[in-house]
């Protein structure tokens, strides 16, 4: 599983939105790789951020 279906799954099973730090602890992965992600994952319109550093489901 890449990081990307990772901070799905975990926003997804969360049910709210999370900061990068929180999806990384949660998922038990390097926040530095989960920050790279959300980035990618924001431009392609996936997720997006409700409040400042704070990532949800579109």
């Amino acid at each position: 599983m890449n990081h990307d279906d990772v901070i799905i799954a975990t926003l997804q099973k969360e049910g709210k939105p999370l900061k990068s730090s929180e999806i990384a602890e949660i998922a038990s992965t390097d926040k530095k790789e989960i920050e790279k992600s959300i980035k990618k994952l924001v431009a392609e319109g996936k997720i997006y951020s409700p409040k400042r550093c704070f990532y949800d489901l579109k």
